[in-house]
């Protein structure tokens, strides 16, 4: 979604998920971006379902009071950046020859080209787009589209508690952004990011700091997960000439997997199928953990978005 309508980055951000509502407070120390306070609130499963065309909240009072408990933990912030399933957008990459020099005009060639494979009128869309991979035959633009009355739900979930949504983003967009705000130093091949949430998994190829290949499915997707990276990894070296990945990063899976044991699982399969050792995305190594913080797994997965959202929104202000 991307929608930034102010020059000053939030301090605090939101995520809303079918399982959890999750808070950050971020500060800085030492000239360093810190975790200063975080909270999370379980939900119960069918209060939120994340949808592409169809209604997301299913129980409002329940979510809104989640979110107004996990701010206030963080210091009851009034300005917030907002984290939402990746299902409830639909992510392509477009590539022109020739990109329009007004911005006018970018916009409607791109609304006539997403148009095509929207499955709602691009009238009801809110469509937000950046560039992409600069290419010898164009320009890549990383374009993301949902219905506008989807983003409206999101957002006044957090009305209620006082604060105002000044920027909507994607979960996997954001986890991107933390891993790359971690890396040093940033990384210049082509590595491969797998995020997993109870209801959805996505797929990103990145080459360098470009994004090249996204892809997301619902959990009633047929095959397993191992099977989904197997077939975008094939896809990766028969479509796009890759040459391995120098990186493989999981996150989500604590949460997003039904057993303890999958995860174990899931990765052993993955490094058996790609030939690279999984690492984990360690927001702590993009901002600070205080010593108060006990860094689990599954805490850490919850941070990750977050923390992306916030470090890069200081970046781009910076």
């Amino acid at each position: 979604m991307s929608r930034l309508s102010e020059f000053t980055p939030p301090s605090a951000a939101v995520e809303i998920a079918s399982h959890r509502v999750t808070a950050v407070g971020l500060e800085t120390r030492s000239g360093r971006p810190a975790i200063a306070a975080h909270a999370t609130e379980p939900l119960p499963e069918g209060a939120l379902v994340p949808s592409l065309t169809a209604e997301n909240v299913h129980d409002r009072p329940l979510i809104v009071a989640a979110v107004n408990r996990v701010l206030e933990r963080v210091g009851r912030p009034r300005r917030v950046g907002l984290v939402i399933p990746d299902s409830v957008a639909k992510v392509s990459l477009v590539k022109f020859e020739r990109v329009p020099p007004r911005e006018s005009d970018l916009d409607q060639l791109i609304r006539w080209q997403v148009r095509k494979s929207a499955p709602f009128a691009i009238e009801d869309a809110q469509v937000s787009y950046v560039p992409g991979a600069r290419m010898a035959d164009g320009q890549e633009f990383i374009v993301s589209l949902a219905r506008r009355a989807a983003i409206a739900e999101y957002e006044s979930l957090c009305a209620p508690a006082g604060a105002y949504v000044g920027l909507v983003d994607l979960s996997t967009f954001n986890v991107i952004n933390a891993a790359l705000a971690a890396a040093d130093p940033a990384p210049e091949s082509d590595w491969l990011l797998v995020n997993v949430a109870p209801d959805w998994a996505s797929l990103a190829i990145l080459r360098g700091r470009d994004l090249i290949f996204f892809r997301s499915r619902g959990a009633d997707g047929e095959g397993t997960l191992a099977d989904l990276v197997h077939q975008t990894a094939m896809y990766y070296e028969d479509r796009i000439q890759g040459g391995g990945f120098s990186r493989v990063m999981l996150t989500g899976a604590t949460t997003g997997l039904r057993e303890p044991g999958d995860v174990d699982e899931l990765r052993r399969s993955l490094e058996e199928r790609l030939g690279r050792p999984v690492e984990p995305v360690d927001p702590s190594s993009a901002a600070t953990l205080t010593d108060r913080i006990v860094a689990a797994p599954a805490l850490l997965d919850a941070l990750t978005p977050l923390v992306g959202l916030l470090v890069r929104d200081r970046e781009a202000a910076a």
